[in-house]
């Protein structure tokens, strides 16, 4: 059993920057690929980013390509999402999730999840 929670969410203005703190609590972070998604209103959830057990492998959504950047401390058992450049489009709750399988992109591959944490993108 893993326990996420999402940190570093709030208000911002287009071309801000935030970061995203996931810290996990249970079974060995190293074991579970880790991943970003979010959900808009009125929009299903979508995959954001994720990252390998490592760290020395990531991916990402095209929409946030070259502004979003995942990474992890598995020392800390923390995953983080700088995001930079922010648009409105952005605007969502974010969710961190785990697996402890190779299906980085897919959602309902991921075993857990955290509560949310809101982002809010003003133009």
């Amino acid at each position: 059993q893993v326990q996420l929670v999402e940190s570093g969410g709030g208000l911002v203005q287009a071309g801000g920057s935030l970061r995203l703190s996931c810290a996990a609590s249970g079974r060995a972070f190293s074991i579970y690929v880790m991943g970003w998604f979010r959900q808009a209103p009125g929009k299903e959830r979508e995959f954001v980013a994720a990252i390998n057990r490592s760290g020395g492998t990531t991916y990402y959504a095209d929409s946030v390509k070259g502004r979003f950047t995942i990474s992890r401390d598995n020392a800390k058992n923390t995953v983080y999402l700088q995001m930079h450049s922010l648009k409105p489009e952005d605007t969502a709750v974010y969710y961190c999730a785990a697996q402890r399988w190779l299906a980085p992109t897919v959602e309902n591959q991921y075993d857990y999840w955290g509560q949310g944490t809101q982002v809010t993108v003003s133009s």
